[in-house]
């Protein structure tokens, strides 16, 4: 055989493979066991077909059933997989194209930021085509009640040291040091119920007079934020409207980041 005829036979693959791993999609996405109907209908084939593919797969350990009542889960071996795939994931690595490629799309400058020491921290920053003039770059620590990033993190991360800086920093607002931010847990309420009402976080101009800024959290496999991906410019070209192009692109991308950690959102969950 040519050297040709085996990349294209390798190339073709196995076929029954790659019909019988809707079924495992289905099961992943369902959340719960599945009698074999149900499942064969979900995966658009016919129960005697499913049923040949489930018995492979439960003897591999892919999918397991469930001796009295009949129904299919993931098995052990699927477990197993999808545990060593998660081990593997860097999740600035996973999103950094995905912030490239929004930075292309929406023409204005992205960064990406995480939960560092010392609290939210630039890892990644991507200048549009018309640099936004800040003195901000990757490294810089953002403030936690008057940035978009920190506004963010505030609303989104679920962590006993991050509360204890929020009370610091209103501590230090009450005290007039900095008249950007708000001064009160109830003022900082109001502004973290309306970016989880909306699934994103935003400021007018508090950071840098005349920027305007979004930022949308990125969720693990567990459900934990695990950074946030930001969109700024200039208030002209970026209006503070929750539903404009440029932020429904930067939670399109968030989400596209999250899915490829593992997340799955919740059945009620929805962006306006």
């Amino acid at each position: 055989m040519l050297a040709e005829e085996r990349d294209a036979d390798s190339r073709q693959g196995i076929q029954s493979i790659e019909v019988g791993v809707p079924l495992l999609r289905v099961l992943a996405d369902h959340g719960a066991p599945m009698m074999l109907r149900d499942l064969a209908r979900e995966a658009g084939m016919p129960a005697a077909k499913a049923y040949r593919y489930l018995v492979s797969f439960v003897r591999t350990g892919l999918v397991t059933q469930d001796a009295l009542s009949g129904r299919y889960d993931l098995g052990h071996f699927a477990l197993d997989l999808g545990l060593a795939s998660l081990a593997r994931l860097d999740a600035v690595r996973v999103a950094t194209p995905v912030l490239e490629a929004l930075g292309e799309e929406i023409g204005e400058t992205v960064a990406m930021a995480v939960w560092g020491n010392m609290g939210p921290t630039i890892v990644r920053w991507v200048d549009s085509k018309r640099p936004v003039t800040v003195n901000l770059r990757t490294g810089a620590v953002m403030p936690l009640l008057h940035s978009a990033i920190g506004l963010c993190f505030v609303s989104f991360l679920d962590s006993p040291i991050l509360q204890r800086k929020v009370e610091e920093e209103l501590q230090i607002n009450a005290r007039g040091e900095d008249t950007r931010a708000p001064i009160t847990r109830a003022q900082l309420d109001a502004l973290t119920a309306d970016a989880r009402e909306h699934g994103m976080s935003r400021v007018v101009g508090s950071v840098i007079p005349g920027i305007n800024a979004f930022c949308a959290p990125v969720f693990n496999h567990d459900g934990k934020m695990a950074l946030a991906i930001t969109g700024l410019g200039p208030a002209g070209l970026l209006p503070p409207n929750w539903n404009g192009p440029i932020p429904k692109a930067i939670r399109a991308a968030a989400q596209t980041i999250s899915r490829q950690l593992g997340w799955r959102a919740p059945a009620a969950c929805h962006a306006k």
